[in-house]
């Protein structure tokens, strides 16, 4: 994964955690990476977003990230 600094994105996407009753607010690039890296279905979509956080920008991340997390449901609203 390439370096970088605080690479934020608004608003944040909330999602499942482990804990029954607990959200995890992402609001990152790193964040949404490892995030993801925790999550038990990766399918298409979640390939599409680890590879927008190696590759793009923080809005496209977000964007990515959100779409994934819709997709193996994980996103909270």
């Amino acid at each position: 994964m390439r370096t970088h600094g605080a690479l934020w994105f608004s608003p944040p996407v909330s999602v499942k955690t482990r804990q029954t009753g607990v959200r995890y607010e992402v609001n990152n690039v790193q964040a949404a990476a490892e995030n993801l890296l925790e999550w038990p279905e990766r399918g298409r979509h979640w390939n599409k977003a680890l590879q927008a956080c190696l590759d793009l920008t923080p809005d496209d991340v977000r964007a990515a990230f959100e779409t994934a997390a819709r997709k193996e449901g994980m996103l909270l609203d």
